[in-house]
């Protein structure tokens, strides 16, 4: 099936969403991308488009799956796939964010389609507690490495397991508030939209906190983050994962 580029990436999308819609094959038709990230658009950004179809009913737009153009990204996929794209366990769970603010442009199946979406948007209850607990375990095994290598006079390899403490720590906050961690780009977006709670989170708290551990990994600041990660763990409930370390935190909380 050809794509024929329109003039701007909105007549390339209306072109295509037409002659989608008037496949009944199509489910549904998803946007995802920073075009439904309010002020994040810029004169080169698409559309990213997700197509739905009826589980069964491939036709021709199968083969559009993963099309790439200056106007318009696809993803073309059953519906039975739709269900479990970005969900834990699943080689594409880093999808999943992209289903966070996503908006439903076409849904033939009675509401499934924005259903299915809206169990994305957001962690279950256990499914969160799940994902805090693990990625806390990680957050602290990988800044204990990366002081222990400070503390022996080796500023290389503790710079790098500093930034590699990094995703944990984000994955941690966002999953304490039932949250999905949102790709880089969008993180700054969210702190200020849909702020974590407490003043230590905002953005322009945490990113900066965030760039010295990336830029030399700063043993001082590593250890401001983890008691502040440290509180809202216990708040949350997730002491006994802290406790199992033992002796081994008060290399982290050592001023």
């Amino acid at each position: 099936m050809h794509i024929t580029l329109g003039s701007t990436p909105e007549d390339t999308l209306a072109a295509f969403t037409a002659r989608a819609a008037a496949d009944p094959a199509v489910a549904g038709l998803v946007l995802s991308g920073s075009q439904v990230h309010e002020g994040m658009p810029t004169r080169h950004s698409d559309y990213d488009l997700h197509v739905i179809l009826r589980d069964g009913q491939a036709r021709e737009l199968a083969g559009l799956d993963r099309f790439r153009s200056a106007h318009l990204d696809l993803v073309v996929i059953e519906l039975a796939e739709f269900r479990t794209r970005g969900m834990p366990g699943r080689p594409d769970h880093f999808a999943r964010y992209s289903y966070v603010h996503a908006e439903v442009l076409l849904d033939r199946l009675d509401g499934t389609v924005a259903r299915i979406l809206d169990k994305k948007r957001r962690l279950g209850a256990d499914e969160a507690r799940e994902a805090a607990a693990g990625r806390l375990d990680a957050y602290v095994n990988q800044v204990y490495r990366s002081l222990k290598s400070y503390r022996d006079d080796r500023p290389g390899p503790g710079h790098l397991d500093a930034a590699e403490t990094v995703p944990h720590a984000l994955e941690v906050l966002f999953a304490l508030h039932r949250r999905v961690r949102p790709y880089n780009k969008y993180l700054r977006w969210e702190l200020e939209r849909q702020p974590l709670g407490d003043p230590r989170w905002s953005a322009d708290r945490l990113l900066p906190v965030l760039r010295r551990i990336l830029g030399d990994g700063d043993p001082a600041t590593q250890r401001a983050l983890f008691t502040g990660i440290e509180r809202a763990a216990r708040d949350a409930g997730h002491g006994e994962v802290l406790d199992s370390w033992g002796t081994d935190l008060d290399l982290l909380r050592r001023p």
